[in-house]
């Protein structure tokens, strides 16, 4: 075996042995040569295959990357989990209700042992690691079935199925088969339906609302970022129907536009969502929904729905429902919206305004549900890998303002005005001095969402340069522009 310097370990030997030995050398000579002579390590799949574990769940290690598995999906399964059994709680209570409504005590029990544990669909089950986790770890819950159109990955999910014991075998069915025509063949069949694709979801959205039954709750996830945060607005537009705009609250507006995605596919079928929960996390944005049949709703679906207009210079924003609604017509329809309610040019900076969406406007989370969802997280905290990374989340989801789509950036402003930054309570002290609501938001850290024109945001912005001055800039720069105009709001910083 050669050794550092040139030198070969026959030779050290024959060092030691002529010359007045050196004790180092020859510990590492007779270290060395033990280790040599030793039997090798018996190898790992002596040992047995080597193995995952995440939550309740255990599944083999494809050494191959024939099935995919990705580790930093733990997140999404832990809230997946989570809002699965809210859902699953919930749907008892609308049970009982819409059963015993006016019923004595009898009849009340009798109708609970008609109720039916609720049936989900993984529609790409790759491993099989999130359907057995549903299995094991979500109680009330029914048939399970794992869709995937790869044999290898439906082979390996038998595997894992039949390592996770009885619990699993009974509960959890793969199935080989395309996702689309599994969903498209079975309508109204799964209270669950779970999307989390490799890209983006849009090739399941018109099969996975018609699977979902009245009430139902639709799982999707979307990892196509660079689509959907404005990379590449024309692929967007192409698989989602809307344009995204670039901007400090592309990853919102691409939330908004998967929820507008879905309900225009469930419209398609007299159906209409309504969001639970919807989030941006790590590099993927997840959405929850329920999925109703009301003909008469539908028709009231171009009032949740918003064209986006931004303006290039100074990043304003305003948005303009598609639908508006008749206040002397007493059957309420939607209708037509006005023209553009922005100006050709911003008020604010004088430069254009580009249009995207359109987006979903109305509240993107259930707040009740979000924080009767974390509360159950604090419970049962141990049974969350992922417990410190959803609760965080899952508190800020839980204080956003409903009422204000997308948000404003104070570094963005800040650097439009090439001001100095005032803190974050500053900004939120003056704003709601101004009689306007704030809060933060789980999208960014810095983000500011309120119900404040854009108008009253600038003239705060005004006021404080006023404080702290800034060096004069020549040229019609949006910063100069904004800044030549007085305040009309005083007083508020």
């Amino acid at each position: 075996m050669p050794l550092a310097f040139g030198f070969s370990r026959s030779r050290l030997l024959n060092r030691c042995i002529n010359h007045p030995p050196n004790p180092v050398l020859c510990l590492y000579l007779a270290f060395s040569s033990a280790a040599s002579s030793s039997p090798s390590e018996p190898s790992t799949a002596a040992a047995g295959p080597a193995t995952i574990r995440e939550g309740r769940a255990e599944i083999f290690r494809d050494e191959s990357n024939s099935v995919f598995y990705n580790k930093a999906q733990v997140n999404n399964r832990d809230i997946s989990i989570a809002v699965l059994r809210s859902f699953i709680s919930k749907r008892r209570e609308e049970f009982i209700v819409r059963s015993t409504r006016g019923e004595p005590e009898d009849t009340k029990l009798s109708e609970l042992a008609k109720y039916e544990e609720p049936k989900v669909l993984e529609a790409l089950a790759a491993s099989g690691l999130r359907a057995i986790r549903y299995a094991l770890e979500v109680d009330g819950i029914g048939e399970v079935t794992a869709v995937d159109n790869n044999e290898v990955a439906v082979e390996a999910c038998k595997k894992n199925i039949q390592h996770n014991g009885s619990l699993a075998s009974s509960k959890v069915v793969p199935c080989l088969a395309d996702a689309r025509v599994y969903m498209l063949t079975h309508p109204k069949e799964f209270d669950v339906v779970d999307l989390d694709p490799y890209g983006s979801p849009a090739a399941f959205l018109d099969s996975a609302v018609q699977c979902v039954t009245d009430g139902g709750l639709l799982m999707c996830s979307a990892t196509d970022m660079a689509v959907l945060a404005g990379g590449n607005a024309e692929v967007c537009f192409s698989k989602y129907g809307s344009y995204p705009l670039r901007g400090k609250h592309c990853h919102e507006m691409a939330l908004r536009i998967l929820l507008a995605c879905i309900e225009s596919h469930a419209i398609r079928h007299k159906r209409h969502i309504v969001p639970i929960i919807s989030i941006h996390m790590d590099f993927y944005i997840r959405v929850f929904v329920r999925i109703f049949t009301s003909a008469s709703t539908v028709k009231s679906s171009p009032l949740k729905l918003a064209h986006v207009y931004q303006c290039v210079g100074c990043s304003s924003f305003h948005l303009q429902n598609i639908g508006r609604i008749n206040l002397e017509d007493k059957r309420h329809i939607a209708l037509p919206n006005f023209a553009p309610t922005v100006p050709e040019e911003c008020s604010e900076c004088a430069h254009k305004f580009v249009m995207g969406g359109p987006i979903w406007s109305d509240p993107i989370h259930d707040k009740e549900w979000a924080s009767s969802i974390l509360s159950s997280i604090h419970v049962m905290m141990d049974s969350y890998p992922a417990y410190a990374k959803i609760s965080a989340i899952l508190t800020s989801v839980s204080e956003e303002l409903p009422e204000a789509p997308l948000f404003v950036s104070l570094h963005n402003l800040c650097a439009i005005l090439k001001c100095t930054s005032p803190t974050m309570v500053m900004l939120h002290s003056a704003i709601r001095n101004a009689g306007y609501q704030t809060s933060g938001s789980h999208v960014d850290p810095l983000a500011l969402k309120t119900n404040a024109p854009m108008s009253v945001i600038w003239d705060i912005m005004r006021c404080w340069v006023h404080l702290h001055p800034v060096k004069h800039r020549p040229g019609n720069h949006p910063g100069n522009v904004i800044l030549s105009q007085e305040p009309k709001l005083q007083g508020f910083v």
